[in-house]
């Protein structure tokens, strides 16, 4: 597996307000992965203090490690009264150009308020 890390910039904006929560992605990412991504995210919280989820689907277009195109991330989240549960997987074959065949896993952490993100993934012709 090849590894991929740096900061991220994220912007989310409200397009509809409810129960269950719609909102656009826009993302800047820096480092190994020169990239923007833009997305939706779905969100809902719960009457319990610190307990909610989210999913969300990004295109993230430019550069991964001097190799230039776009994939597609699908994100699943879960708070647990206060314990967070993230995955945030490529979609099969969402990958193109110079990404082609691009297969793994993001991490996102999130420390005094910055984003980083971890990248482990493979192409499918390494």
């Amino acid at each position: 597996m090849i590894h991929a890390t740096g900061p991220f910039d994220v912007k989310l904006t409200p397009q509809d307000a409810g129960p269950v929560a719609r909102m656009s992605i826009a993302k800047q990412y820096h480092g190994d992965l020169e990239a923007t991504g833009e997305g939706q995210m779905l969100a809902a919280g719960t009457e319990t203090k610190g307990s909610a989820g989210y999913v969300a689907i990004e295109r993230v277009t430019g550069t991964l490690n001097g190799r230039t195109g776009s994939f597609v991330l699908q994100h699943h989240g879960i708070m647990d009264r206060g314990t967070p549960s993230l995955m945030v997987t490529i979609i099969p074959d969402s990958g193109t150009d110079e990404l082609a065949g691009l297969k793994g896993k993001m991490e996102i952490k999130i420390e005094g308020g910055k984003h980083a993100y971890e990248l482990e993934y493979s192409l499918g012709h390494e």
